[in-house]
């Protein structure tokens, strides 16, 4: 049986781009989470992070681009974007003011 993430594990950072400002308009918060994490996991992060009510996580694995340093090219590391859309009335207040 694989070891239980921690909530606050969970979540690694906010994703805060020209677009993700966008979907907060729509109550959608961007966040880059835990490879190994699931669904129900993320909402429960959330929910206990930030005290709100989440109706719908979406997640999407992204590949690590390349890079170059000099004639080597390196791929950076794969990692997982999970869109958290809120209950209607709740916001996340660390993402006001941007």
């Amino acid at each position: 049986m694989p070891k239980e993430l921690h909530p606050y594990g969970v979540l690694l950072r906010p994703i805060i781009t020209e677009k993700t400002t966008v979907l907060t308009g729509a109550n959608k918060y961007v966040f880059e989470v835990d490879v190994r994490a699931n669904k129900n996991q993320i909402k429960e992060a959330v929910q206990v992070a930030f005290n709100v009510r989440v109706s719908d996580v979406n997640t999407m694995n992204m590949r690590g681009k390349p890079k170059r340093f000099g004639r080597r090219v390196v791929n950076r590391p794969d990692w997982k974007k999970a869109v958290v859309t809120l209950v209607p009335g709740d916001k996340i207040e660390l993402f006001e003011g941007i």
